[in-house]
């Protein structure tokens, strides 16, 4: 019987490890045999002794798989000590041999010994420092948002509603009448004082939305909650100051000229950074992103903290696009489109996007990017319309910043007649198709 001849795949990294990374401890592979896999610690005795046991090895080069939190202060001592560290998220590691942390360090070594695995995107230092602190402001505004929902309902289950009264339960004539109850003022006599002139409703109908049934458990609730809102958002403060110093230092070797001119746009929202962001985004950038419909501060914010200078690290818009995941997911069989339905994404900055896409569909704004979002809308739906004008201003973006070209959007009379030229060329196209003569024609106008 002749023998069947093996192929075997070249090794591309000759001295690679992988690591599966845990929450109590981290399996290390440097081979494929039982003896080249060894446990080490979480704590800064194990890493040491890792990076000990890795150097003994003449290992240059390492993969671990992004789990959790728990990768980054391993990823970042190997770093720091020399090593060429590959992040690598999940989908690229499944190991259908059955899941064990034995099997999947020396799965994952395997993999990049051959060369088959391709690292996450991480952004430079500065940007994880900004980074870190946007998050936590993130999460401080959910909080906070949590904490006035808690005052709404305490408020409700006493029948005091103000919520059907005004607007902004936590805006300025909210916060006086919560603040006088807490003193103890209960007549809605007094308490309709407080209303801020520029509240539409009449002081009378407010009034009646005041008789409330006051109970002692309820009060204790809506006091510490209160508290805690107040806490929450003079937190919120203290970040944006941090924020101004980590770009003051970022910026501080980059001169700006006062002279220049920049797009004005009103700062609107309540927790909204109370920084000169405009100028700093200039500074970093060397271009006017605000010039965009639809990007506001918190667009640029997010820009900045999540990616920064590292968007020169993609090569083209239609890789920054992929990345965001705002482009289609094209499965392809047989020569044939199975799907190209876009990914879902849990990236900050995408979401930030659709937010902006969002505003350039509500916005009254005569623009071109608001006459495509209303094209696709009427066309795929508003859901469509969000992703394909997210990934357009997306596109202007890294055009604006990597190629350093000015926003100079197409008037709208141009884009208009734009796409009549483009029906014109289909409509053409359709007559010859079926063979349909223009005097065949004829259109009714009544």
């Amino acid at each position: 019987m002749q023998k069947k001849k093996e192929t075997t795949m070249p090794i591309i990294n000759n001295n690679a490890a992988g690591i599966d990374v845990g929450s109590r401890s981290h399996y290390i592979a440097i081979g494929q045999n039982p003896e080249d896999v060894k446990q080490f610690g979480v704590s800064t005795d194990g890493h040491q002794a890792a990076i000990d046991y890795l150097r003994s090895n003449q290992i240059t080069s390492i993969a671990m798989e992004s789990t959790g939190s728990y990768w980054q202060s391993l990823f970042r001592v190997l770093q720091q000590e020399g090593f060429e560290v590959l992040l690598v998220p999940g989908n690229q590691t499944k190991n259908a041999r059955g899941k064990t942390d034995v099997k999947d360090c020396q799965w994952i070594q395997k993999l990049h010994s051959l060369g088959l695995l391709t690292g996450s995107f991480l952004p430079d230092e500065q940007t994880l420092k900004l980074r870190n602190i946007q998050r936590h402001r993130s999460s401080l505004i959910e909080t906070a948002a949590k904490y006035t929902n808690k005052i709404q309902k305490a408020l409700r289950l006493m029948n005091i509603r103000l919520d059907v009264s005004i607007r902004d339960i936590a805006g300025k004539t909210g916060r006086a009448i919560v603040e006088s109850i807490l003193e103890g003022e209960r007549e809605p006599r007094e308490l309709v004082k407080l209303v801020d002139a520029r509240v539409k409703k009449s002081k009378q109908e407010i009034e009646k939305n005041l008789h409330g049934q006051w109970d002692d458990e309820l009060l204790y609730e809506l006091k510490d909650c209160y508290d805690l809102l107040k806490i929450h958002e003079q937190k919120i403060n203290d970040c944006d100051l941090k924020i101004d110093s980590i770009l003051q230092q970022q910026t501080m070797h980059i001169d700006f000229d006062v002279n220049t001119s920049l797009t004005k746009k009103q700062n609107k929202g309540k927790h909204q950074c109370k920084i000169d962001l405009q100028k700093y985004c200039y500074q970093i950038y060397g271009t006017d992103i605000f010039a965009i419909n639809g990007v506001s501060v918190s667009t640029a914010l997010n820009l900045m903290s999540e990616i920064g200078l590292s968007i020169y690290k993609f090569d083209s818009a239609k890789k920054f696009t992929s990345w965001l995941r705002l482009s289609p997911n094209n499965k392809i069989s047989g020569g044939k489109v199975l799907s190209s339905r876009t990914e879902k994404s849990k990236n900050v900055l995408t979401k930030s996007l659709r937010d902006a896409a969002n505003a350039v569909g509500l916005s009254k704004k005569d623009d071109y990017l608001t006459h495509f979002f209303r094209k696709i809308a009427f066309k795929k739906g508003r859901g469509a319309a969000i992703t394909a004008t997210a990934r357009k201003i997306a596109v202007i973006l890294w055009n604006m910043i990597v190629k350093k070209e000015p926003y100079t959007p197409i008037k709208t009379k141009e884009y208009l007649e734009q796409q009549k030229q483009r029906k014109i060329k289909f409509l053409k196209k359709d007559m010859q198709k079926y063979g349909i003569l223009i005097n065949e024609l004829s259109v009714s106008y009544g």
